[in-house]
């Protein structure tokens, strides 16, 4: 199964439409994939991944492997309630908490250079979402907002080198609660795996600078199911340690998230309309689609009922 890949210098050039569309595609159908020639400067890519790793050997290895964790998996147990991974967050926005952590000068300068060019991406991703979307482009940005600006922090996550693998999760199964995720990884030590059509897809070490990048909750609630939010885990490895550099592009935390307006289709229809469309209906997929047209007109006085790309999941609208 081979993984989308974006190149992002097309969207600028004459293939627009079809970068544009395999963007889409992405977002709608697996919830992951990989961007490439991204604008993002490489030296400074491979200089955060250099730091971060020294600062590990120097400043984290020493205590993981001391740690109660790495001292139960002596006993030969699976164990299921903790993830076989040594953290530390930075916080950028709406205010950043590097000069509280005890990271080098030269990891933290290195980080808020990295950042501040990741964010300008991030927000450039989230214009293309709308465009595909069909709403309008500071959408996500906007809504993302709340009253003041979007939240952006980092998880640095290295998962060290793991002696009983089978024993013990990286990162235990979920999905990432938040908006768009852009992830630096590491380009040799694998480990990172979603779901996808009942079966774990794994993903490769990230090659050429590639950033990898999934839809969080908040991005399917706000496309009102159209691009959704994957579950994912990354696996213990016994050849190595494997490092990853998750940038959070999420809502703030007083933001208001709800579908846009303009994906709750159909809407506000008589009910007896719904029905003569139903009988048309019923056994054909219940998908929103460029192809559907709904000639539905009035409002139902109870409620307003939206079908989404789920087919038979659905949400449900009481109106104002």
């Amino acid at each position: 199964m081979e993984i989308p890949v974006i190149d992002f210098s097309k969207i600028e050039g004459e293939n627009r439409g079809e970068a544009m569309a395999l963007l889409h595609e992405a977002c709608r159908k697996w919830g992951f994939f990989m961007i490439e020639n991204h604008g993002i400067d490489k030296e400074l890519m491979e200089k955060v991944k250099q730091l971060v790793n020294l600062h590990y050997e120097e400043n984290m290895k020493g205590k993981f492997y001391d740690s109660q964790t790495a001292k139960s998996l002596a006993n030969n147990e699976y164990i299921g309630s903790k993830d076989w991974e040594t953290t530390f967050f930075v916080w950028h926005r709406p205010n950043s908490n590097i000069n509280d952590l005890t990271l080098s000068k030269d990891l933290s300068k290195t980080m808020e250079a990295y950042i501040d060019q990741l964010i300008k991406l991030a927000e450039k991703l989230s214009e293309f979402m709308c465009e595909n979307l069909g709403i309008q482009k500071n959408s996500i940005m906007e809504g993302f907002a709340g009253g003041s600006v979007p939240s952006v922090g980092t998880k640095v996550a290295i998962y060290p080198e793991c002696p009983r693998p089978e024993l013990i999760r990286g990162l235990r199964e979920h999905t990432d609660a938040g908006g768009i995720i852009l992830l630096l990884q590491d380009d040799k030590i694998p480990g990172l795996e979603f779901f996808k059509d009942g079966k774990w897809v794994k993903i490769p070490p990230s090659i050429n600078n590639r950033i990898f990048v999934n839809t969080g909750d908040q991005l399917e609630i706000l496309s009102n199911g159209t691009y959704k939010s994957a579950l994912h885990r990354v696996m213990a490895m016994k050849d190595g340690s494997r490092l990853s550099i998750a940038t959070f592009y999420n809502p703030a935390g007083d933001a208001i998230i709800s579908p846009s307006p303009k994906l709750l289709l159909p809407n506000h229809f008589r009910f007896q309309d719904y029905l003569d469309l139903y009988t048309k209906t019923k056994f054909e997929d219940k998908g929103l689609s460029s192809s559907t047209v709904y000639d539905l007109h009035g409002y139902i006085d109870e409620q307003v009922v939206i079908y989404t790309e789920r087919g038979c999941n659905l949400f449900v609208e009481m109106p104002k």
